[in-house]
């Protein structure tokens, strides 16, 4: 667990360098510095910031599932050759060539999942970060770039009665006004999620052998995904959830435009 907590103390700092940076700008326009917009805005802006610099990584990801697209006639042919012979050497001869085949079209089947598993230490960071603010404003004391000052207008921050580190779980405020946010928000971005799924399998898919891997790993994106967002969106504090709602709305917007422009 140590090891864990100092790998992601530099996202930690990180996450919290960029929420100070747009809340003492917000208050600085004129915005409450202790107001729950003007922090609802700050996550806001720390999703535009990782989201833009990864925007390499998406352009990447969309020319890899273009070239698993390609290779699947050559990839259904190699298991065809290898259909039925179930012994320790044909199947460590399939991975081999499957692997070679994939090398060849610079390609791999887990492309859709690299911006998700690059986003997974933000994400964790702020978590932590937004779950510890509370006992950090207990003690009086910082978190991260933030100041005690800071951290206390957050811990006291709200939307409508719901507090901004409450959750589903550990509840906090209002606890109608927090049930109904976290519901919201859950829906939402486990919506985005399926969308965004369905309009990368009919981009990279829709040629494709129903049978085929490719076809299966959409599947499962298409459900696993929102099936975890959607359960662990209640232990998330509302923080969290704003965070992810308008991440997912960036992603099903940068696949809706490049599947228009395919």
């Amino acid at each position: 667990m140590d090891v864990i907590a100092a790998v992601l103390e530099p996202f930690r700092w990180l996450v919290s360098v960029i929420m100070v940076a747009f809340h003492d700008g917000l208050s600085a326009a004129g915005m409450p510095a202790a107001g729950g917009g003007t922090w609802v805005m700050a996550i806001v802006g720390l999703v535009l910031v990782i989201r833009a610099a990864l925007i390499p990584v998406f352009l990447a990801q969309v020319r890899a599932q273009r070239r698993m697209g390609l290779l699947q006639p050559e990839l259904m042919e190699l298991q065809d050759r290898y259909k039925g012979r179930t012994d320790q050497a044909s199947r460590q001869a399939l991975a081999r060539e499957q692997m070679a085949l994939y090398r060849k079209h610079g390609t791999n089947p887990f492309s859709a999942c690299l911006p998700l598993l690059i986003q997974a230490p933000f994400f964790l960071a702020l978590f932590q970060v937004l779950s510890g603010l509370s006992n950090a404003s207990q003690q009086g004391a910082g978190l991260g770039a933030m100041g005690r000052d800071q951290v206390a207008q957050f811990d006291s921050s709200s939307i409508v009665g719901a507090p901004l580190s409450a959750s589903l779980v550990r509840g906090g405020g209002d606890p109608a006004a927090v049930a109904v946010l976290a519901v919201v928000m859950i829906l939402v971005m486990t919506a985005c999620q399926i969308l965004t799924q369905r309009l990368v399998a009919a981009r990279t898919t829709g040629r494709q052998d129903p049978a085929g891997p490719l076809v299966r790993q959409q599947k499962v994106l298409l459900y696993v995904l929102p099936l975890v967002f959607g359960v662990g969106g209640i232990f998330f504090p509302l923080g969290v959830l704003v965070y992810w709602t308008v991440s997912n709305l960036w992603t099903l917007g940068q696949q809706f435009l490049v599947s228009r422009t395919r």
